[in-house]
């Protein structure tokens, strides 16, 4: 796995998360981890994403589900996101924008 510096990951309520989890429920994934697993450019790129959009997909490849649970607790720990949901192959991520779009309850 890739070296970062890490901070700390967001803390979301449940009643937040539920909110997240339906705005999400259109959104195509915009990052895919591979079968190298979690990559410094995987990384930029997923930092470059939350910039642009605050919510997001990333697809792994990977069939290991302690893998994907890793790969998510290591992205929200080193870009201060917060995670949503991990289900399948599929992880959601969230960071608000310097001028949040997405006005959490």
């Amino acid at each position: 796995m890739a070296k970062t510096v890490l901070k700390k990951a967001r803390e979301l309520t449940p009643e937040q998360r539920k909110f997240l989890k339906s705005q999400a429920h259109g959104l195509k994934p915009v990052v895919m981890i591979g079968n190298q697993g979690l990559s410094e450019a995987v990384i930029k790129e997923t930092d470059r994403a939350l910039a642009a959009h605050e919510l997001i997909k990333v697809r792994v490849l990977g069939d290991d589900r302690e893998a994907r649970d890793g790969y998510l607790m290591e992205l929200c720990a080193s870009l201060g996101a917060a995670p949503v949901q991990h289900i399948g192959k599929l992880l959601l991520i969230y960071r608000p924008a310097e001028k949040p779009r997405l006005q959490l309850p």
